[in-house]
């Protein structure tokens, strides 16, 4: 079981346990593998796998107002992990409050800044469930006010691969954006992306968390990387998949994008070149006539717990139905013909 969180309803633990519920009512146990790319989840996901301790800090929210955020301290110390979600997240702002002319990421800079005072040498920072488009340009204010990064090195789990130019004309309008407000934050990631010490323009990735990702990799040097393939890399997924009969995995809403770099695409990518079966369980699905996704054996849709754990219980009938088949040809094929 790897589902992501369901974003605003469960978090991936909650629908991990659902989904063990139903397969164990179909007669299979489970191994419980929660897993983000990148958005709210992954700090757990990766403190749970690699061993650590959570700890939190004063910061501010994307409209300045104090409020404390989440610094995961892998085991060892060396190793700091956060989410822009924690401070800078869309999630923190009721919809009134929403408007990316005026919200910052310096709350995501004050939690880099608190992990590097806590002696972390590597920095990870998922980039994903922003409430911002400012390019980076409060986080970075934050960091070089404190020192920069003081030799550690930064990498930055994105959850798509938009450019740092496009980033405000598609993700603008979810953080609240109206129609007019997009010129203006494109001319301001223009202004900012040329000042930049590496121009992030063109660049895939930098337009992850509304330019964050891009002005930490041109202003600071930071990585940026695949949150997906990350995240399923550290918790050893490709080495447990193989021990499994099938995988489970889900999101809170599954569409087109869900095969372009996001977790269930990555999952049922690796699945498919492991030959195992890859099944999904989405809060809602949004596919049109003739999309699918590679490695996927099926879909089914669930917005409550409950329906996540039949819908699991489906998934184990369908794997029992196939065994037996299996088993049944196997005889004909030992008996040899009539």
């Amino acid at each position: 079981m790897a589902p992501d969180s369901f974003k605003g309803t469960f978090d991936a633990d909650e629908v991990a346990h659902a989904i063990a519920a139903g397969l164990a009512r179909a007669g299979f146990d489970a191994d419980h593998c929660p897993v983000a790319d990148g958005g709210e989840g992954t700090l757990t996901a990766l403190v749970r796998s690699r061993g650590g301790r959570i700890l939190r800090f004063p910061t501010v929210d994307p409209l300045g107002r104090p409020i404390e955020g989440a610094v995961g301290l892998l085991s060892g110390g060396k190793t700091a992990v956060l989410e822009v979600a924690s401070a800078s997240g869309l999630s923190l702002l009721s919809e009134a409050d929403r408007d990316p002319l005026s919200a910052s990421t310096a709350g995501t800079g004050r939690l880099v800044v608190a992990a590097l005072d806590q002696g972390a040498r590597d920095v990870v920072l998922g980039a994903g469930g922003s409430a911002t488009v400012d390019g980076g340009r409060g986080a970075l204010s934050a960091i070089v006010a404190a020192g920069g990064l003081r030799g550690a090195s930064l990498t930055v789990l994105c959850d798509v691969m938009t450019t740092w130019e496009d980033c405000a004309r598609i993700f603008g309008p979810q953080k609240g954006a109206h129609i007019d407000d997009i010129p203006e934050l494109e001319r301001r990631l223009m202004s900012d992306g040329v000042r930049l010490p590496r121009d992030p323009r063109g660049v895939p990735m930098t337009g992850a968390a509304g330019g964050l990702a891009g002005g930490l990799w041109g202003g600071l040097g930071a990585t940026l990387v695949s949150g997906a393939s990350f995240v399923l890399d550290a918790v050893q997924f490709d080495q447990r998949l193989v021990r499994a009969r099938a995988v489970i995995t889900g999101e809170g809403r599954l569409d087109r994008q869900s095969a372009m770099g996001k977790l269930v695409g990555e999952i049922a990518g690796r699945a498919a070149a492991a030959q195992i079966p890859a099944h999904v369980i989405a809060g809602s699905v949004d596919l049109r006539e003739g999309d699918s996704i590679r490695g996927v054996s099926s879909i089914q849709a669930a917005s409550t717990l409950s329906q996540i754990t039949s819908a699991a219980r489906a998934v184990g009938g369908q794997l029992r139905e196939s065994d037996a088949r299996q088993v049944s040809s196997a005889r004909v094929a030992q008996r040899g013909p009539s």
